[in-house]
């Protein structure tokens, strides 16, 4: 059974701890502009929602990278981008329609969650359980897919 993230905003705090353990996992540091999940602040809501890569089936990411450094891990099915076969064309952070690859400067390189190999640091340290990790099945990520899929071929009200 494949496994997503699954973000509950009604229970973000803004504490930024996912942040914080995601650029610690990734780099060693606690230094949320290293982190490959945002909080997102929507201030006149008053409210806070993480947000990182989605893991689509469709992959655009994938399919447009030139030189094949975004592959799909076997274990998670995560879209994983292999440092040493990235050029940094950037390519890939245009074909994102969710905005969640990003280039890093200091590396030349982009970034994107990979899931962390199947144990995902933002999803642990989330002290309210507003980012878990869960059956897919569960996470609604087949009712986007079926969304997405939908042609526009109904007639439109006028």
């Amino acid at each position: 059974m494949q496994k997503s993230l699954h973000i509950d905003p009604n229970k973000c705090t803004g504490c930024l701890q996912c942040e914080m353990a995601c650029s610690y996992e990734n780099y060693g540091v606690f230094n949320i502009s290293r982190s490959r999940i945002k909080v997102f602040n929507f201030e006149e809501a008053g409210r806070k929602v993480p947000y990182t890569c989605t893991q689509c089936a469709e992959a655009w990411c994938l399919h447009a990278c030139p030189v094949e450094a975004i592959k799909i891990d076997a274990a998670t099915g995560a879209k994983v981008v292999h440092e040493a076969t990235c050029v940094g064309c950037k390519v890939c952070t245009i074909a994102c329609p969710f905005g969640t690859v990003n280039y890093v400067a200091e590396t030349g390189k982009v970034q994107k969650c990979d899931l962390c190999g199947g144990d995902p640091a933002c999803a642990t340290a989330c002290p309210t359980g507003a980012i878990s990790y869960i059956d897919a099945d569960w996470t609604g990520l087949d009712k986007m897919r079926q969304w997405a899929a939908k042609t526009d071929t109904q007639p439109r009200a006028s």
